[in-house]
């Protein structure tokens, strides 16, 4: 594994950005570069999670330097946040872009490439002769993904009433999934007033991941 240069403190990382939204054309691709090396670590990072699915690391990490790039250029200083937790989705998006790539193009190549022959002399291939799927390692870190999105958007985007009606209707606190007769009776309120705070809770959830995929696809 390669020797990545240590992160840019907050104040470096600050002024790389400044330079890179400049007039300075020369400073400007200087500041790119800049971030783009001194980050190449987080893409190190978030590639080791993928070290299982049969791909190697050099090319894994070469994918996330892609997601890194476009993190780059398309980072919003004015949101108040570090580049690099803006970069760790981008990265991660790059990577599960790819293999879910590649997962469909394998799929199509070797689920339905012939293997042998029945006893009636049938050509068989291996999606008839698999009684189960197996765990998806790409879907299982999707999913974990976008838990992880869900979660971070819940306290972002929410009220404090609707983060505890939506935790409480879709069990995210631990417990069981309550009804909305049963939120109304614990919260003291009526039913269609939960009803109405979920699916507006609902909708700023919805809108928020659309706006992420579309900032990331920019």
């Amino acid at each position: 594994m390669k020797t990545f240069l240590k992160p840019l403190s907050k104040e470096e990382e600050r002024e790389c950005l400044e330079a890179l939204g400049g007039s300075d054309g020369v400073k400007a691709r200087e500041a790119k570069q800049k971030l783009i090396e001194r980050n190449l670590r987080l893409v190190a990072h978030i590639a080791k999670k993928y070290q299982n699915v049969d791909e190697d690391m050099e090319d894994l990490i070469s994918i996330g330097t892609i997601g890194l790039i476009k993190a780059v250029d398309s980072f919003d200083t004015g949101k108040n946040s570090r580049l690099a937790t803006y970069a760790a989705r981008c990265i991660d998006n790059e990577l599960l872009m790819m293999l879910r790539s590649k997962k469909k193009t394998s799929r199509e190549v070797s689920l339905y490439e012939p293997i042998g022959t029945d006893r009636e002399g049938n050509e068989i291939s291996l999606l008839d002769v698999t009684a189960q799927e197996m765990p998806d390692i790409v879907e299982r870190l999707e999913l974990e993904r976008n838990l992880s999105r869900l979660s971070d958007m819940i306290d972002t985007l929410l009220t404090g009433r609707e983060k505890q009606i939506i935790r409480l209707r879709y069990g995210l606190s631990g417990g069981e999934e309550a009804t909305q007769r049963e939120i109304a009776k614990e919260l003291d309120i009526s039913r269609s007033y939960v009803s109405r705070i979920e699916k507006r809770a609902l909708l700023k959830l919805r809108e928020g991941f659309e706006r992420e995929e579309n900032h990331r696809s920019f």
